[in-house]
């Protein structure tokens, strides 16, 4: 008889759970938008798991070699967040990356012969890139957050243009993402081409803005990832519901300053004209 908690029990299956279940609630995950990946410790997952025993192997379609023996749980490909917490078996899979990187074992979970995501390349993309700048790095996830995507469409899609409106929508904004936010052009999805330049902006910025199609936010933990999404959401929420009126006051870029550096944070100076 095996000495193993119950896995649905775990923390980290948990809060997976909760946080597809407030994205689907706040209308960013329609149909099966959006996904997840979040990396774990191995002896978290050997509470519940045989580590070493896997279900079935996949191929991960992208050469995972630098993440070689890391553990992830992950939305499945063609599943709705608002499923994710009636069957997470069916809907989340844990994966292991071995043997060469090209392959993945499936620990638990995708329980009707699923898969993980069809961006699960993307996501191992930008953890490589994530994990060389913070060692701390846990979690990558992709939304269709609604007046984010919305802006996209009426905004100048500027990286340097794009944050600057977002700081001066909301006091909050500068102090969470003092690095500002990445921005593409639209690009076909669930490709390497998006993967590699999503990645690539991942070594700047820890979101990444996809014009007409939604937004990649990363973290040290799905509080982290989800907190920085919902921050940009509201500051793209404000600025729409302006709508084109005439803005009579706004948070100028030496009270932007003094705001930033009161919470000590690193912000891009270059990013206002001061």
């Amino acid at each position: 008889m095996s000495n193993k908690k119950e896995i649905l029990t775990a923390p980290f299956v948990i809060e997976t759970i909760r946080t597809c279940s407030n994205m689907y609630r706040l209308g960013w995950d329609e149909r099966n938008g959006g996904n997840i990946s979040f990396m774990l410790e191995e002896k978290d997952v050997a509470e519940y798991l045989d580590v070493n025993k896997a279900i079935r192997q996949i191929e991960v379609k992208f050469d995972a070699r630098e993440l070689l023996g890391k553990i992830f749980i992950v939305t499945g490909t063609g599943k709705y967040f608002k499923n994710v917490e009636f069957d997470p078996a069916k809907n989340l899979g844990i994966i292991r990356i071995t043997g060469d990187g090209a392959k993945a074992d499936v620990l638990w979970g995708f329980s009707d012969g699923g898969r993980p995501t069809s961006e699960l390349p993307a996501h191992l993309m930008s953890h490589i890139e994530r994990l060389k700048i913070d060692p701390s790095h846990r979690v990558i996830m992709h939304t269709h957050s609604t007046n984010t995507l919305a802006m996209t469409y009426i905004h100048e899609l500027s990286e340097r243009a794009f944050t600057r409106t977002l700081w001066q929508m909301s006091t909050e904004c500068i102090v969470v993402f003092p690095d500002g936010v990445g921005i593409l052009p639209w690009m076909l999805c669930g490709n390497d081409e998006i993967g590699r330049a999503t990645a690539k902006k991942m070594r700047e910025f820890r979101l990444c803005v996809w014009a007409m199609h939604g937004i990649f936010g990363s973290g040290r933990d799905l509080d982290e990832a989800f907190g920085l999404i919902e921050t940009v959401e509201k500051g793209a929420t404000i600025y729409m519901n302006i709508g084109g009126r005439k803005i009579l006051n706004t948070i100028k870029d030496g009270e932007l300053k003094i705001l930033a550096e009161a919470f000590g944070v690193n912000y891009r100076k270059d990013y206002l004209d001061i």
